[in-house]
């Protein structure tokens, strides 16, 4: 099968089937506030109750990123704000940004991740701290999701090894089985579905059960992709489309998921229990091109479960 789907802007119409519209019932969006003010209104979009996370880059001020909150939530959508931990000086100003999303935008869920910092800003340096602080707790957050790496994570293991991922996400699985927060793994975009699924399946079999959300970059040109997986620190991902950047015919055509899901989806329909239960998109070739994309392919008539 292949790995990578290229169409020209002209498409026909899309025969939507059956396992890939089930897949990707209540997926989830990401956005940023400069990207968010691009959208008039994002109930012209995708369905209302989808939730959107709200990306946190550092040097966005707060009030931009609880406007956008602000916003989305009024829209009716189940709104998700990143915390990452590099950037939030100390306890006071992660419990202030908790109370204004609150009080706000009636948020009362998160995403905690390290952040793409470096050097930390103050006192916190992994997503585990933000847990152990209590303040999601205390504030009576229902929905905590962290971060996941199906190819690991070079800041996070220099050696390219798995070991520090695996090890803070047996530390997560703890933590889940004591919080009455409903917690899930959403993931950094991949592209190879083989992988993803041995992924996953290994983490089940080390106890390692919580519900998985699968990061996929939505259609983009080549191009954007390349520099968003050197960005991020896709490898694997980043060596497959180097390769179709081989071919220069390709270079102009954008990239569509269509496979990489299929493969997902195909798995999940004979495997119930595979512990992927919902696709989180990765906007990087526009919120509108993305969520057009989802609706094509029946992602718009799902509704967001409150369970997972």
């Amino acid at each position: 099968m292949a790995l990578l789907n290229f169409r020209s802007k002209e498409t026909a119409p899309v025969e939507v089937h059956p396992n890939v519209e089930a897949f990707l019932k209540d997926f989830s969006i990401e956005v940023m506030p400069r990207t968010a003010e691009k959208i008039d209104d994002f109930r012209e979009l995708i369905p209302q109750g989808t939730r959107v996370y709200v990306a946190h880059i550092e040097g966005t001020p707060i009030e931009d990123m609880v406007a956008t909150a602000k916003r989305l939530s009024a829209s009716g959508f189940d709104v998700m704000p990143h915390f990452p931990a590099r950037i939030i000086k100390d306890e006071a100003v992660l419990r202030d940004w908790i109370a204004r999303y609150q009080g706000e935008a009636g948020v009362e869920q998160a995403l905690l991740l390290a952040g793409g910092v470096t050097k930390p800003h103050g006192d916190f340096e992994s997503s585990m701290q933000l847990l152990e602080s209590g303040a999601f707790g205390d504030a009576g957050f229902k929905r905590l999701h962290v971060a996941g790496h199906p190819e690991g994570n070079k800041d996070i293991d220099p050696d390219s090894s798995t070991t520090n991922v695996t090890a803070a996400l047996r530390w997560k699985q703890a933590f889940s089985e004591t919080s009455d927060a409903q917690m899930a793994i959403a993931t950094q975009f991949c592209f190879e579905a083989q992988p993803v699924i041995k992924w996953a399946n290994d983490l089940r079999a080390s106890g390692i059960d919580i519900p998985i959300h699968i990061g996929v970059a939505g259609p983009a040109k080549l191009q954007t992709l390349i520099k968003f997986s050197i960005a991020c620190g896709v490898g694997a991902s980043l060596k497959v489309l180097q390769k179709r950047a081989k071919d220069v015919t390709k270079l102009l055509l954008p990239f569509e998921p269509d496979a990489f899901i299929a493969e997902l989806a195909a798995h999940k329909a004979t495997n119930p229990d595979f512990n992927i239960t919902h696709v989180h998109f990765f906007p990087l070739g526009g919120i509108k091109t993305n969520a057009t994309w989802a609706q094509n392919h029946g992602g718009a008539s799902g509704v967001p479960a409150a369970a997972t």
